[in-house]
C-alpha cells in the first residue's frame, strides 16, 4: 500500500459523514473481486518485454488498489499452456508473443509480490477442461504428453472429465503452482461438461456430476495437503437450478454442465463460489439468494457482467450493476467484476461509483472459519517513531512469535481513543507482511492513534495492540482543505509574488493538470474534476514537487 494510499485512507476519517451519505457504512468483511484475463492479452499488458509488462500490471493493480479492491482472480492456466514456467505445460503465447518459449522472469511471481504489496489476495485462475482448437500451442503440448486425456468435440478439443487420470493431472497443476507459489486461492474456471457434450457421450447426468465432482475433489485435497489456507473455489454457470417460480431457461449449473456446485459447498470441497450471474433483474435477483440460502456458511461471490455496459457487448446501464452491487450487500456477499479492463477503463462511470461510493474504504476478506477459527496473538511493543532522515514518522511493532512467515497485520487509526477496530472508517492498511508502515506527514491538527493487529492466513483477526505514544506532527501539517466542487481556494503556501506552477495530481501521485498562475489568483476552477481526493504541489527551488494541500470535491445531490 503506497504512503499516499494510506494518506487517503486516513483523511477519510473526516470525510465519512458526506462521502457515505447516501449508502450505509460498508461492511468490514466483503470479498471484491475482478477477473484479471490473460488468454488474448485481454486484461492482462500487451506489451512482450518484461519492463513494459511489469510497469503496466503495476498501473492497473494500481487502479484496482484505489478502488479497494482486495481479490485479484489472475488467469495462470489459459488452455494448456500458463503464465508461469511449468513442469508440465508451455507458456501462453498472450505473454511471450508467438515465438518466444520463455519471458526472462516469472509473471505470477512478479504478479504475487506486486499484489501482497498492496494488500489484496492473488488466486490462481485455472481454466480447467478446455485446451481450443488444434492450432493452439496448448492442444500440441498435451496431444504429445497425454493424448489419452484429450476428446474432441466439434470444433475444440478438451481434458476429457470421464478420464479418471484427468482429475489427477489438474490436481498435480495446481499442487504444482501452490507448492512453488505464495497464491492465496485457486480458482477454477470451466470446470464442468461443454454443453455439447450430452451429444457424444452416454453417461447419464448423475454420471457426469460424479466425474466433475471427483475431480473438483482431486484438487481441493491436492491443494489443502500442501498448505490448508489456501482457497478453493471455481465459477459455476449462473443459475444452479430451475426454481418454484423462476426458470433458468434450461441453462443451469447442475443439470446442463453437470456442476453439482451448492453440493461442493455441503461436503466441503470448495470454500467459495463465484456464480457468472451475468443476468438482470428476475434472471439475477432470486437466482442470487438461492445461491446464498445454500452458502453452507462458505463464501459466495456473484460475478457481474460489467461487460454488458460496454456498447460493443451490449446495453446494459450503470445502474443496472448498482442496482446488484447494493442487492448484494443488503444479502451480504461480496462481488466479482468481469472482466477487469471494463472495470478500470470506467465503463459508463461504474469505476467512480465503485471507488467513491461504493467501496470508500478498504476491507478483509471473510475469513475460513470452517478451516481454522482460532484467532492468532496479538503484536507487541507497538509503538511510532519519527524518522528525522526523510520527515516521516515509522509505525513499528514486534510479532507475538518470532519467525512466524504466515501471518499479516492490519492497521488501524482514530482521532478517539479506545481505537474501534470494528470501524471501517479507522482501517488504514490491510494485510501488511512487514512489522514497520511508514507514515504520511500527519496531516491532521488532532493527532491520530494507531492501533495494530495480527491476521493469519484464515482470515482470523487479534485483538488489537493500541500505540503506547501519539504521533506528534513532523514538519509542517499539510491542510486539508473541503471544497464546495467548483472552485479551490489556494493556500498560502501557494501563493507567491511570482509566478508559479501548480500542480493537481490524484491520490497515486499522477499529474493530472498544471496550472502557472501569479499572486492575484486566488483560487482555482475544479469543475472538471470528479469526486475525490486530491493533492495541489508547487514546484520547489531546485525544481522538485512540494505537497502544499490535500482537497476534496464532493458534490452531494439534495
Amino acid at each position: 500500500m503506497t504512503r499516499l494510499r494510506l494518506l487517503l485512507a486516513a483523511l477519510v476519517l473526516a470525510l465519512a459523514t458526506t462521502t457515505v451519505a447516501q449508502h450505509a457504512m460498508p461492511p468490514k468483511y466483503e470479498v471484491r473481486a475482478v477477473w484479471l484475463t490473460t488468454i488474448k492479452g485481454l486484461d492482462w499488458p500487451h506489451a512482450y518485454t518484461p519492463h513494459q509488462q511489469k510497469a503496466e500490471l503495476c498501473h492497473i493493480l494500481d487502479q484496482l488498489q484505489a478502488a479497494n479492491i482486495n481479490t485479484i482472480l489472475l488467469q495462470t492456466r489459459v488452455r494448456g499452456t500458463t503464465i508461469y514456467p511449468s513442469a508440465y505445460e508451455p507458456f501462453d503465447v498472450a505473454l511471450t508473443g508467438a515465438n518466444a518459449q520463455t519471458m526472462g522472469y516469472d509473471p505470477l511471481q512478479y504478479a504475487i509480490e506486486q499484489c501482497h504489496k498492496r494488500g489484496m489476495e492473488i488466486h490462481a485462475w485455472m481454466v480447467t477442461l478446455p485446451i481450443g482448437q488444434a492450432s493452439l500451442r496448448g492442444y500440441k503440448h498435451l496431444r504429445n504428453t497425454v493424448p489419452h486425456l484429450i476428446k474432441r468435440i466439434g470444433e475444440d478439443w478438451y481434458l476429457n472429465p470421464e478420464q479418471p487420470a484427468t482429475a489427477t493431472y489438474l490436481a498435480t497443476l495446481a499442487s504444482e503452482i501452490v507448492e512453488h507459489y505464495d497464491v492465496d486461492g485457486i480458482h477454477l474456471d470451466y470446470i464442468r461438461y461443454p454443453e455439447t457434450w450430452r451429444n457424444a457421450s452416454s453417461s447419464t447426468p448423475q454420471q457426469r456430476r460424479n466425474n466433475i465432482t471427483a475431480i473438483v475433489r482431486a484438487i481441493h485435497h491436492a491443494v489443502k495437503k500442501r498448505k490448508p489456507w489456501v482457497k478453493v473455489s471455481c465459477s459455476p454457470v449462473g443459475k444452479y437450478a430451475d426454481l418454484p417460480r423462476y426458470s433458468s431457461g434450461g441453462w443451469n449449473a447442475r443439470n446442463a454442465v453437470a456442476q453439482d456446485a451448492q453440493q461442493w459447498l455441503a461436503e466441503g470441497i470448495m470454500d467459495q463460489l463465484y456464480p457468472m450471474m451475468y443476468f438482470r433483474n428476475n434472471q439475477f435477483f432470486p437466482f442470487a439468494l438461492d445461491w446464498q440460502e445454500n452458502a453452507a456458511r462458505r463464501t459466495v461471490v456473484p460475478g457481474l457482467g460489467i461487460y454488458f455496459m460496454h456498447p460493443s457487448e451490449g446495453r446494459w446501464t450503470l445502474h443496472d450493476i448498482t442496482r446488484q452491487l447494493v442487492f448484494l450487500r443488503q444479502e451480504h456477499m461480496g462481488f466479482a467484476f468481469f472482466r477487469s479492463k471494463f472495470f478500470t477503463d470506467n465503463t459508463k462511470g461504474l469505476y467512480h461509483y465503485v471507488a467513491h461510493r461504493h467501496t470508500p474504504y478498504p476491507a478483509l476478506t471473510p475469513p475460513m472459519t470452517w478451516q481454522q477459527s482460532t484467532p492468532p496473538a496479538p503484536p507487541t511493543n507497538v509503538r511510532l517513531k519519527p524518522v528525522l532522515q526523510t520527515n516521516t514518522t515509522c509505525l513499528a511493532w514486534q510479532p507475538a512469535h518470532a519467525n512466524d512467515d504466515n501471518v499479516r497485520y492490519n492497521i488501524y487509526a482514530s482521532p478517539t481513543l479506545p481505537v474501534d477496530i470494528n470501524d471501517v472508517r479507522h482501517l488504514i492498511a490491510i494485510r501488511v507482511a512487514a512489522t514497520t508502515l511508514t507514515l504520511p506527514e500527519n496531516t491532521q491538527r488532532t493527532p491520530l492513534h494507531y492501533a495494530v493487529t495480527t491476521i493469519d492466513r484464515y482470515g482470523n483477526e487479534s485483538l488489537p495492540t493500541p500505540c503506547t505514544n501519539t504521533a506528534t506532527n513532523v514538519g509542517n501539517a499539510i491542510p486539508l482543505i473541503t471544497t464546495d466542487g467548483k472552485t479551490l481556494p489556494l493556500p498560502k503556501a501557494a501563493l507567491t509574488n511570482n509566478r508559479q506552477r501548480l500542480i493537481i495530481a490524484d491520490i497515486t501521485g499522477k499529474s493530472l493538470h498544471q496550472v502557472d498562475i501569479t499572486h492575484e489568483v486566488k483560487a482555482l476552477n475544479i469543475r472538471a474534476l470528479p469526486e475525490g481526493v486530491y493533492q495541489l504541489y508547487t514546484r520547489t527551488p531546485d525544481n522538485r514537487r512540494k505537497c502544499v494541500a490535500l482537497f476534496t470535491v464532493r458534490r452531494i445531490k439534495r
